[in-house]
């Protein structure tokens, strides 16, 4: 006898793609899933997988497409428990419970297609009712495991899961399949069209961390490697991995002054955009005034610009911006200017560089401050993926011709200074920041150790941050060691007064 069953009616060919409800994973996979096909979606449980199929049939309701959702291992109530926390509605949605304590017994040795596959049993029958009757473009089946139970033995199983894709392929509906991996069964990855798998990672301080991957699917592109997603009231955002390339466009590299005349002079002109510009130093020395001063240039200049905080509040943020004279709040209140207060221990690194995307290309941001690296380090799993992620980023930005400025923090004030990770080599500039001692006072002075796009001076300046702003006095030709922190003096450069005193 044949192992295949007879189609009812031809089976229509897919001539368009469907979405998933997730504007992410549609991203990911270049548009969306190919219609009339069988996937599957695995998962540990918490990850989301039940969230995902609800939105994957909402999307369709929303367009037309009528939707079923088939749970033996959750009770219509549960799901639409689900359905409310994320303020949703299943009203026209249809929900077939097959979670039963008669159906689930292991004492009646039900499975969903007998080993003939010709014969069906009580709950497949009412499957395929439910589906002849609805007429479902868009379903759900939820869960493998408990067809797993069901089945007995792999072989049984494999031949349900195989006679159930042919029985849904005939109707021409298109099925997400969920999967706890709790057997971790690889010959379901063979059968599907396409596998979509979905990892919770725990941390050991801070929120779990969600990523999602495409392992295959057929006939079609998608992007590979690890996406970040977050699960939240609204359901399943997902941030597609950034690929710079992807993202060129033409912009003038005009030059645009900080609003600091010594600044200027050091970088040989001011900022380039399309560049971006690492300042490096230690607590304390003012990194954070600097970058100000640059952003609230750009603003006076009619741009728009976003700043991210991760160490400072915003409180202690703006009250310190106005002791220096640089009032911020009226650009905020213009709408020219974003802070955001980001917490690293609940920020996916994906999560992070999707911010910067929409501030870019849905905001039209143009200057970007990212306040500091150390921190943003602590969202990452390691120094290597902070390294790469940065890559992407500066590579993106600097393609959408954005003029971007980094904060590192450095470790030590005087003599031995280190940073926890070197991202020099990927900034286009680099300015230093250093505290030295002269004459029973701790002095500050800077230097621009490189920019890409400008002849800049080589010297080292004292730098002074007061009520009067920021200022830069000549070069300390007469010291030797600044940057040790520990200078001896040879000449008669005179040192700034400190008009505090």
């Amino acid at each position: 006898m044949s192992s295949t069953m007879s189609s009812p009616h031809p089976i229509p060919a897919p001539s368009h793609r469907v979405s998933t409800g997730i504007v992410g994973l549609d991203s990911i996979l270049h548009g969306g899933l190919t219609a009339q096909r069988v996937y599957l979606v695995e998962g540990s449980p918490g990850t989301g997988k039940t969230t995902l199929g609800l939105q994957f049939l909402l999307d369709g309701l929303a367009n037309g497409e009528s939707g079923l959702y088939i749970s033996l291992s959750e009770t219509a109530e549960e799901l639409e428990a689900v359905a409310v926390s994320h303020v949703w509605t299943t009203a026209g949605l249809h929900l077939f419970e097959l979670a039963d304590d008669k159906a689930l017994s292991p004492d009646s040795q039900q499975s969903v297609f007998n080993p003939s596959e010709v014969e069906l049993g009580e709950t497949t029958k009412n499957v395929m009712n439910v589906v002849d009757e609805i007429k479902p473009v868009r379903i759900v089946f939820d869960s493998l495991s408990e067809m797993r139970l069901l089945a007995q033995n792999p072989l049984r199983y494999r031949r349900q899961i195989l006679a159930l894709k042919q029985f849904f392929a005939a109707r021409a509906c298109t099925v997400l399949l969920l999967d706890d991996k709790s057997n971790n069964d690889q010959h379901l990855h063979s059968i599907a069209h396409g596998v979509i798998s979905l990892e919770q990672v725990a941390q050991e301080f801070g929120k779990e961390r969600r990523r999602a991957i495409v392992i295959k699917m057929r006939g079609i592109k998608f992007r590979g490697g690890y996406h970040d997603y977050v699960l939240d009231t609204g359901g399943i955002r997902m941030f597609p991995r950034l690929v710079a390339s992807e993202h060129s466009s033409d912009f003038a590299p005009k030059e645009s002054q900080t609003g600091c005349e010594g600044l200027d002079m050091l970088l040989g002109g001011g900022l380039t955009a399309g560049t971006n510009t690492l300042i490096a130093g230690p607590s304390g020395i003012g990194k954070t005034t600097l970058a100000v001063r640059c952003v609230l240039s750009a603003l006076e200049r009619g741009e728009k610009a976003s700043f991210y905080l991760f160490d400072e509040g915003l409180g202690t943020f703006y009250a310190r911006a106005e002791l220096l004279g640089m009032s911020l709040k009226r650009y905020v209140d213009q709408g020219l200017l974003y802070i955001h207060h980001i917490d690293p221990a609940e920020l996916a690194p994906g999560e992070f560089a999707q911010m910067l995307r929409d501030a870019v290309e849905l905001s039209g941001v143009s200057f970007i401050v990212i306040d500091s690296l150390n921190a943003y380090l602590q969202a990452m799993p390691g120094e290597q993926f902070l390294t790469l992620q940065m890559h992407e980023l500066l590579s993106y930005l600097s393609q959408q011709g954005v003029t971007t400025m980094m904060v590192l923090g450095q470790h030590g004030l005087i003599g031995d200074v280190t940073s926890d990770v070197d991202l020099s080599y990927l900034s286009d500039a680099t300015i230093l920041l250093r505290f030295f001692e002269s004459n029973g006072r701790l002095r500050r002075a800077i230097t621009v150790i490189k920019n890409r796009t400008a002849n800049h001076a080589m010297t080292i300046h004292e730098l002074q941050i007061n009520s009067a702003g920021i200022q830069i006095g000549a070069a300390l030709l007469g010291f030797e060691g600044v940057l040790t922190g520990l200078p001896t003096y040879r000449g008669s450069t005179p040192l700034m007064e400190d008009p505090s005193n």
